[in-house]
């Protein structure tokens, strides 16, 4: 009996290597561990030859590893200020997002003033609302959650508008309430774009976090106190640390909301298109 003329022994240990491949998750690790890898390269050499303007990354390194205890203090100090402000603002935005999408005069009248106060540079009203406030944690918690307050506003109005039409045709034909309107179908439909902001947001207050923690005169604990200390004292390896430490944690606050995202939203067709 003769093989399958159609099939090419040469082709099944290619394939099994791209399985391998797929299954080990290299095609999403690999681009972008190259690309870090050619950045902080770049950083190194430049960083050699010029060595009174950043620091190198062996520097930095050891700046970490030498004090690991002021800079975990630190991180978990702007992590609250920073968490506690974006979970009150993305919640106030998300409320005032369902009162517009069903109250149309609602949204003509507050919109125009959440477009001014996204506008208005956050380290401009910083130093008011630290006196305002004291030199405490409220003061930082408005301010993440002043910052993250617009994008989450309007990708929330976005998604509670994006329901199939014919769908809620037929919630309106079985009278259903609002409250089972938005329940069932508005917050559904949002989730996709609820998360998508919350990729932004979560990150995006850790500036705010930052800019707080600058505008506080005695400040001592923080991320953002620590940078303006160093600076003062022209001690980059612990300023360049700081910011090192802070993209760490903008990075696992997205990889966290992605890993939700992935996980609640397995169901949606957003999900069947990216897993194609």
């Amino acid at each position: 009996m003769t093989s399958n003329s159609g099939s090419d022994p040469r082709g099944v240990p290619g394939t099994i290597r791209k399985s391998r491949w797929q299954a080990l998750g290299m095609e999403m690790w690999v681009p972008p561990l190259v690309g870090f890898g050619l950045i902080v390269l770049g950083w190194q050499l430049y960083a050699v030859h010029n060595p009174y303007v950043i620091p190198t990354v062996p520097q930095i390194i050891d700046q970490l590893r030498t004090h690991p205890g002021l800079y975990w203090h630190d991180m978990l100090v702007t992590l609250q200020e920073a968490v506690v402000g974006a979970s009150c603002g993305m919640a106030a935005a998300f409320l005032l997002a369902v009162l517009m999408s069903h109250v149309r005069v609602l949204e003509r009248a507050l919109m125009p003033l959440a477009v001014v106060l996204n506008v208005t540079p956050i380290i401009a009203i910083a130093p008011g609302l630290v006196i305002a406030f004291g030199f405490g944690f409220t003061p930082k918690y408005i301010i993440a959650g002043v910052i993250v307050f617009f994008p989450f506003l309007i990708n929330s109005l976005v998604g509670l508008r994006s329901p199939n039409p014919e769908v809620l045709d037929v919630f309106t034909t079985l009278h259903a309430s609002w409250w089972e309107v938005l329940w069932r179908l508005e917050l559904p439909s949002s989730l996709p774009y609820l998360f998508a902001a919350a990729r932004i947001c979560l990150p995006l207050s850790l500036i705010g976090a930052v800019v707080a923690e600058f505008s506080a005169a005695g400040q001592t604990t923080g991320l953002g106190s620590l940078i303006e200390t160093s600076a003062n004292q022209a001690d980059l390896k612990a300023v360049y640390a700081s910011v090192a430490v802070l993209a760490l944690l903008g990075i696992s606050l997205t990889f966290v909301i992605i890993m939700l995202q992935r996980r609640l939203l397995n169901w949606h067709e957003s999900d069947w298109a990216r897993s194609q």
